[in-house]
């Protein structure tokens, strides 16, 4: 009677046949022999059908191998805004912010200014939108800033862009969100009693936008927090300040209008 033996193979001859039968794991690049042009195009059809990763791993591509080139800065510029499609704003701005440093004198420069404003103003958007019906204190507005100084760097830079009549748009959508932000705020203040934080946000509003569909409310607010505290000679002056602006304001006959209405919607 035999025993039964398991036979040894040796560790090499296992490396060989496994190479022979392919199990070699090193992806291959199934667009080492495309274009550049080809890839462009790939990767702008990945993007419009709502393939953001692939096309922003392929406009990566056509960054290395057409380094030096008007197409790879194009590239540069679409994966930023297909960044910025795809949610990704922190992605977005570090591309942009990367492209401004490598290429200061480039033709397409106002667009990479319009789409970092563009990406900084939807984010801005999401903020006043998701803080409706909160109780407010002090809220970080940098987004909504950064947005209006890239606007505004455009608009005074290339004055005769084709993005710039949009970017003016959006720069007094932005100015008057602020100045209602401040004003909402300041109301906050109003109705839990804090009549100093209240004239202080107020007066913010007054003095960095006095041009602003919010300045109505905010000398209202300033009158009623000055009666508040006994301060009946301020509350006087902007009384009258407020009669000759507004003389047929609501706010002097009904008083705050209802706290259900949607006080970002300006217009």
């Amino acid at each position: 009677m035999f025993g039964s033996r398991l036979s040894v193979v040796p560790l090499s001859a296992l490396c060989v046949a496994l190479t022979l039968t392919g199990c070699n794991t090193t992806p291959v690049d199934q667009t080492a022999g495309w274009s550049p042009n080809r890839l462009y195009s790939e990767a702008t059809d990945e993007r419009n059908a709502g393939a953001y990763e692939k096309a922003i791993a392929l406009y990566e591509k056509l960054e290395g191998r057409a380094a030096g080139t008007p197409l790879a800065q194009q590239a540069q510029l679409d994966k930023a805004y297909t960044q910025y499609k795809s949610g990704e704003q922190a992605q977005a701005l570090a591309t942009l912010t990367r492209f401004v440093r490598l290429h200061p004198a480039s033709p397409a420069m106002d667009y990479a200014l319009y789409l970092r404003g563009l990406v900084n103003f939807n984010d801005n958007l999401g903020l006043f939108g998701s803080i409706a019906r909160q109780d407010l204190s002090e809220r970080d507005q940098k987004a909504a800033k950064e947005s209006f100084e890239a606007f505004r760097e455009l608009a005074t830079r290339f004055p005769d862009s084709r993005y710039t009549p949009d970017a003016r748009s959006r720069m007094a959508y932005i100015v008057n969100s602020l100045a209602q932000y401040e004003v909402h705020v300041a109301r906050y203040y109003h109705s839990r009693g804090a009549h100093v934080a209240a004239i202080n946000r107020a007066q913010q509003a007054v003095s960095d936008y006095p041009q602003s569909p919010a300045l109505e409310e905010a000398l209202f607010i300033l009158m009623q927090s000055y009666d508040a505290l006994g301060m009946t000679q301020l509350r006087d002056d902007t009384r009258r300040v407020m009669v000759a602006n507004y003389p047929k304001s609501e706010y002097l006959s009904q008083g705050f209008k209802s706290a259900d209405s949607a006080w970002w919607k300006l217009w």
